[in-house]
């Protein structure tokens, strides 16, 4: 059972000329929902094809073609919604979002303002152990990609792929709970994790499937506790929103960055204008793009294409049936199950991919020495050689042999990080491969006798000295792996030793 007991992270302070400074940010997150086609046409998703190339008439807006919905990436949104504890909502309704840009064809985006597929859920973001942030969710909508332009392939002209036009995206809004750029960073990489784990969409930041608009504001102490107990946003300050952050690093700069720029500004006597910004990875900062729009600037009014979407009770508990154990249940479950830390489990669980090629390690073996393994040896390798789990030369099944191994007895651990080194380069059964160079462990306790007596006869001098001081039998121990071709049991030497040196 997962224990929800944790402590509240005390809010990011900046110290200002004038006293100390709160932050308050919420943030909506644009998850490109994982379908093979997109919200409103059968046109493909696939990235990296040539411009221009998943384009349907619909996604082009020509004349007369209008949108189907795709019932899987509907189903994709219930299942996040469900994920997050979130309320579905059994009737929502698609809008038309009016604006001009050269790669939004259709001169509007189909999205839901007034009733969206998903209400009110929550993420329980990590701060630490035993620390943590509950972030509301204020809704989910779904809503179509826009296209892309290209300014830099031509001086003179610009160019526009429509690949990514129609995309169906899932807009994740946060109520403005979170109090630091740590946490914000966190937020965006839990929610990413939960998506993940259910398979609605991929996370993957560099092709810009995940992507989050930053609204950042500052406020004194004691000001955000007054907005709880009224919602009165103006306690909160006026906001400005970061447009587009597509990595972790990136969102806590701008949020440090933007929130002394407002702190400058408030202190020195002026106001803040709710604007829309960019962050300038290079120079550190953020600059305005235009003044934030609100709801009536964008003149929305219900989509005539489309009829409000109805969904049945029964639909939606039949995707609840499928769901998988997510994050927080799957790392209460190793701790118990396993016996391993909190930090250890947080490790093994931060990914699916991890998660599922642990469990194959530690499936009827020793979990706590399966994990020391899979984190230690296995993780650090693919870091040096910058792979990903699913890309690993040693396999889940090969390395719950090495750990199996290990624990029979039948290698020590330096003798299991040879095998390691042997089945990363060549493959191949790791039991076969000890049998076949000769790599067993020597548990004959007359052979391990008969390296240390030899050693103790050839060292009369270091007998002597050990002797006198007992923390020199590790010398001792040493020759006699040396002698054994590191073979022999660790643990049996130490006690051959010690008896032997009367110690």
């Amino acid at each position: 059972m997962l224990d929800l007991t944790f402590e509240t992270p005390k809010p990011k302070v900046i110290a200002g000329a004038t006293g100390d400074w709160e932050l308050v940010i919420g943030l909506e997150v644009h998850a490109q929902v994982a379908s093979n086609a997109k919200l409103f046409s059968g046109a493909s998703t696939t990235f990296g094809a040539e411009p221009n190339a998943n384009v349907a008439f619909v996604d082009a807006a020509m004349p007369g073609m209008l949108p189907v919905i795709n019932e899987f990436c509907v189903a994709q949104a219930v299942r996040t919604g469900l994920g997050l504890k979130a309320e579905i909502n059994l009737t929502s309704a698609f809008d038309r979002k009016n604006y001009f840009y050269p790669d939004l064809p259709q001169g509007y985006q189909i999205s839901q303002l007034y009733h969206p597929i998903v209400g009110e859920g929550e993420v329980l973001v990590d701060m630490g152990p035993g620390v943590a942030r509950r972030v509301r969710i204020e809704r989910i909508h779904l809503e179509q990609d826009a296209g892309k332009s290209i300014h830099d392939m031509d001086p003179h002209f610009s160019f526009v792929d429509l690949n990514r036009t129609g995309v169906a995206l899932m807009e994740i809004v946060s109520r403005p709970d979170i109090r630091g750029p740590e946490e914000a960073a966190a937020y965006v990489g839990k929610l990413r994790q939960i998506m993940r784990y259910l398979g609605t969409c991929d996370g993957n930041m560099q092709n810009g499937n995940l992507r989050a608009d930053v609204n950042v504001s500052v406020c004194r102490p004691g000001d955000y506790e007054k907005y709880e107990a009224t919602q009165d946003f103006s306690h909160l300050g006026t906001r400005c929103e970061i447009k587009n952050m597509n990595s972790m690093r990136f969102i806590q700069q701008a949020i440090e960055y933007e929130a002394k720029r407002q702190i400058a500004i408030l202190e020195d006597g002026g106001e803040i204008d709710q604007e829309t910004r960019l962050y300038d990875p290079d120079k550190g900062e953020t600059r305005s793009m235009r003044s934030k729009e609100e709801a009536h600037d964008y003149r929305y009014f219900p989509c005539p294409d489309l009829l409000p979407l109805e969904i049945e009770q029964g639909w939606v508990d039949d995707i609840a049936a499928t769901l998988p154990e997510l994050p927080d249940a799957k790392k209460a479950r190793f701790v118990s199950d396993y016996g391993m830390t909190e930090y250890d489990a947080g490790v093994l669980t931060a990914d699916v991919g991890n998660a599922a090629y642990f469990e194959e390690v530690a499936d009827g073996r020793d979990g706590k020495l399966a994990a020391n393994w899979v984190i230690n040896e296995l993780f650090g390798r693919l870091k040096k050689a910058d792979l990903e789990i699913e890309d690993s030369p040693v396999l889940a099944g090969q390395l719950g042999t090495i750990v199996e191994l290990i624990a029979k007895g039948d290698i020590s651990g330096k003798i299991a990080k040879d095998l390691f080194e042997i089945v990363w380069t060549e493959g191949g059964d790791p039991a076969d491969i000890v049998e076949a160079r000769g790599m067993k462990q020597v548990t004959d306790t007359g052979a391990i006798e008969a390296a240390v007596d030899q050693v103790i006869a050839d060292n009369p001098a270091q007998v002597e000295k050990a002797k006198a001081n007992p923390k020199l039998a590790g010398w001792f121990v040493g020759q006699v792996m040396k002698a054994t071709g590191g073979k022999a049991n660790p643990k049996a030497v130490n006690e051959i030793v010690s008896a032997k040196l009367g110690l």
